[in-house]
């Protein structure tokens, strides 16, 4: 008698709240407020009431157990630790090839200027024009071409 007592309530407060809105000129407002009031009274009618009750309780009943039972906590831990393992293991195999080694680059000499830096008082130097690229780069050409404009 309390459940119905409740759904209905809700459903008439969400009812006068739908006519207030509609008394203002909100339509999309005065739609939504009605949507709403049918569905405490449609519960009700249902019977999903007292199932959500029902499922409400089996959830307090399991976070409980989860929290308070040790054996819930051995098996967290050795979940935790297989996945620990199975990570681990998988870290040593690599499936990409060694990296090819650096090529070092000559040292710079005490008077020369690095090349992208500009010296004060000394003009900018111009880029000689790249050679036109044979078939021997490939795809490689364009980048022959950037890389030769900054002076690498």
């Amino acid at each position: 008698m309390l459940t119905a007592t409740v759904c209905y309530g809700l459903s008439g407060l969400a009812l006068l709240l739908a006519a207030f809105q509609g008394f203002r000129r909100r339509g999309r407002s005065a739609v939504r407020w009605l949507g709403l009031a049918l569905l405490p009274a449609g519960l009700y009618l249902t019977g999903l009431v007292p199932v959500g009750r029902t499922i409400g309780h089996e959830l307090a009943h399991w976070a409980r157990e989860l929290v308070l039972d040790p054996r819930v906590w051995t098996g967290i831990g050795l979940l935790a630790g297989g996945v620990l393992l199975l990570l681990l293991s998988g870290l040593g195999r690599s499936k990409a090839a060694p990296p090819a080694p650096k090529q070092q680059r000559p040292a710079a000499q005490p008077g020369a200027a690095q090349p992208g830096l500009a010296q004060p008082g000394a003009a900018p130097k111009a880029v000689a024009p790249a050679p036109p690229a044979g078939n021997d780069l490939g795809d490689f050409s364009d980048i022959e071409d950037i890389l030769r404009k900054r002076g690498i």
